[in-house]
């Protein structure tokens, strides 16, 4: 494609995540891999995997050889457009019912693990009085 490359809305290219018309987001660029899916080594499911998000850092944590990168060029169709990129999914913290209960567990282990060696040693003072007794 020559000349200048058209700029895509993220939720655009969202849209295209299916075997038969699949566009990836890497590195600010939109690529259609449609062509591409058969002949992926990792299979099409990995590319499938990483469409509707931006694929950047699964791309880079794979560690694709400088022949892969290049042959990425033919794929390239366009750029995205940064402002609409959604922000990145913030950590949720569990509920604070989990969390309470996980604080009920804790202190029934620290009784427990105060009662079994107490109720051990009593059990052995007790065989201990009844068999000196016999």
């Amino acid at each position: 494609m020559a000349g200048e490359k058209k700029m895509f809305g993220f939720e655009e290219v969202a849209k295209h995540n299916v075997t038969k018309d699949c566009w990836l987001v890497i590195a600010g660029k939109v690529y259609d891999v449609t062509p591409f899916m058969d002949e992926h080594p990792g299979g099409d499911e990995v590319l499938l995997a990483v469409t509707g998000k931006d694929a950047t850092s699964d791309f880079e944590d794979i560690g694709h050889s400088d022949s892969a990168r290049e042959m990425m060029e033919k794929y390239h169709i366009g750029e995205i457009d940064a402002s609409t990129i959604p922000a990145k999914r913030t950590f949720v913290p569990p509920q604070q019912g989990s969390h309470v209960q996980a604080k009920d567990s804790d202190l029934l282990i620290k009784i427990l693990q105060f009662l079994v060696p107490i109720l051990i040693l009593g059990l052995a003072f007790g065989i201990r009085h009844y068999s000196k007794s016999e």
